[in-house]
């Protein structure tokens, strides 16, 4: 969270309970589906056993002023949660947003790039589409577009042709996509990017994390989807990224994504490089959304690399999955390729070390 001001809210808004208190909390369901005595949203099956922060004390007297200000976490006990309920529009549900569209076509498999030798890169391949990270766009120090997009068509600046589709993948580490959420308003920065008539846009990632309060995790899973409204308002083709937690959290999804048309749904699994939690969190919920989403839904996937989640990827989604990875450009900086028997140093050219790259994790995916 940055320090720009959030605007007060000027009528009352449900809030969370303070501590993690369920019983005073505006979104506990509660057991019998009903909550307790604050309850107005029952959509919260409780609080988090996991969490680092119910016991925090820097609301309480005596405290650090404006300790709040300088904590990246959204709990119930933080001085100015009022304001960030009023920020997303005072409630936590997500049946009040619509993203709708149609993805163009895209091929299989997506290679990023850092957006500055595409030209060079794509020069024995003119791929389909190119992916480029929100980082490489919108700057973390100064909060601005580069320079070097501002005002400008990102197909053009990318040196891309005509045919060939620009992907703007909007992912990144939690400060940045905070600051773009915080700057975003005031500096028109959705407008801005939706501008440069980017083919596709990922929408943000706003991160869940096991040890966070239960409302972090609320919260952020509307501002993925909020996100991505906005994005859709401004008329571009706007991806949403989803994250979550519990079941519950994909229940909600299936319900949204039934009633929404969106143009298909985004997860980003950069992160998920153990095998401990993509065997207890990621991989469970792709097999959950494969038999629960619509059949005919685009899923888009960013940060898988290995060649047997790759299959099991595949194997639950088919032909409607697209894989975004910045590996061949990774290792096309070292003169290295990926195989079927993993990297292999060859000190090749970057530019031949990123085709022999991007060929063979297209040939892990089904052809369209």
């Amino acid at each position: 969270m940055t320090s720009i001001s959030l605007p007060m809210p000027t009528v009352g808004v449900p809030l969370p309970g303070r501590g993690c208190d369920c019983t005073r909390c505006a979104f506990w369901m509660g057991p019998d589906g009903r909550g307790g005595p604050a309850t107005v949203e029952p959509l919260c099956s409780g609080s988090n056993a996991d969490c680092s922060y119910c016991g925090c004390a820097a609301t309480e007297a005596g405290s650090p002023a404006g300790a709040c200000r300088s904590c990246p976490i959204r709990c119930g006990s933080r001085t100015d949660i009022a304001a960030w309920m009023h920020d997303v529009g005072g409630t936590l549900a997500l049946d009040d947003l619509s993203v709708e569209g149609q993805l163009p076509q895209l091929p299989s498999f997506i290679p990023m790039t850092d957006g500055s030798s595409i030209t060079a890169l794509d020069a024995s391949l003119r791929w389909p589409a190119y992916g480029v990270g929100l980082r490489r766009v919108f700057s973390p120090d100064t909060h601005t577009i580069y320079p070097r997009f501002a005002g400008k068509d990102a197909r053009q600046v990318l040196g891309l042709g005509e045919q060939q589709k620009a992907v703007l993948v909007g992912y990144g580490e939690d400060p940045l996509v905070e600051a773009f959420w915080s700057y975003r308003r005031r500096d028109g920065l959705v407008e801005e990017l939706a501008s440069q008539k980017w083919d596709v846009i990922l929408s943000p990632n706003y991160s869940i994390y096991g040890n966070w309060p239960r409302v972090e995790h609320l919260l952020n899973m509307r501002r993925c989807l909020m996100i991505a409204q906005e994005f859709h308002e401004a008329g571009a083709v706007a991806v949403p990224n989803v994250y979550w937690y519990r079941l519950e959290d994909l229940e909600r999804y299936r319900a949204w994504f039934d009633d929404v048309p969106a143009p298909g749904i985004a997860v980003n699994l950069q992160t998920v490089r153990e095998n401990n939690n993509w065997d207890s969190w990621a991989l469970p919920g792709l097999y959950w959304l494969a038999e629960n989403l619509p059949e005919d839904l685009p899923v888009l996937l960013t940060g898988l690399s290995r060649a047997d989640r790759i299959a099991q990827a595949v194997a639950l989604f088919g032909d409607r999955l697209t894989l975004i990875s910045q590996n061949p450009h990774q290792y096309a900086l070292h003169g290295a390729v990926m195989t079927a028997n993993g990297r292999e140093d060859i000190h090749a050219r970057p530019g031949d070390a990123f085709a022999v790259t991007v060929r063979y994790m297209s040939s892990l995916l089904p052809q369209r």
